[in-house]
C-alpha cells in the first residue's frame, strides 16, 4: 500500500527495552506498537474510547492481529506506524497498519487488528457506536469497505 493510503501515522524511537540480543526490535513489540498507534488514531478523530466504555458497557475485544515482517528495525531507530481503518462491519472494525523508518517510504512491517464492539455484561457482539462509525465513514471516506 502507499503511505499516501493512510491519513494517521505516530512517531516512535526504538528503546533499548524493546530490542533483542541482535539490537532489532523483538517480535512482541510490533503489537505494543500497533496497539500504541491505534490508541492514538482514535484519539486524533477524537474518539473517547474510555469515556464509550463507562457510557455503555461495551469494549472492543481484539479477535484476530496479523504482523508481517519485511526488515529489521533497529534500536534507536526513528520509525512511525501508519493507522488506517479498512473495513467497517455491524460489530467490528480493521485496522490495517505499516512501519516505516520516520519520514521514509521503506517498508519495514504490516500489520492487520480485527477488533469486536461486545457488551461486557452478556458477552455478545455489540454494533460498533454510531458516532465511531460517522467519524470513521468522514475520516477514511471511500477507502473504508463497509
Amino acid at each position: 500500500m502507499a503511505k499516501s493510503d493512510f491519513k494517521f501515522a505516530w512517531p516512535f524511537r526504538v528503546r533499548y527495552s524493546e530490542v533483542d540480543g541482535q539490537k532489532i526490535v523483538f517480535n512482541a513489540h510490533y503489537l505494543t506498537y500497533y496497539d500504541t498507534a491505534i490508541t492514538e488514531y482514535f484519539r486524533a478523530l477524537p474518539y473517547d474510547y474510555m469515556g464509550q466504555v463507562e457510557r455503555t458497557g461495551e469494549d472492543f475485544h481484539t479477535v484476530r492481529t496479523l504482523v508481517e515482517y519485511q526488515q529489521a528495525i533497529a534500536f534507536d531507530e526513528d520509525i512511525e506506524v501508519l493507522v488506517r481503518t479498512s473495513r467497517l462491519g455491524r460489530s467490528s472494525m480493521t485496522f490495517l497498519l505499516e512501519v516505516h523508518p520516520q519520514g521514509q517510504e521503506d517498508l519495514r512491517a504490516t500489520g492487520e487488528v480485527v477488533w469486536v464492539n461486545t457488551d461486557q455484561a452478556t458477552h455478545k457482539s455489540a454494533a460498533v457506536p454510531q458516532d465511531l462509525v460517522d467519524k470513521l465513514v468522514a475520516l477514511e471516506a471511500d477507502k473504508l469497505e463497509r
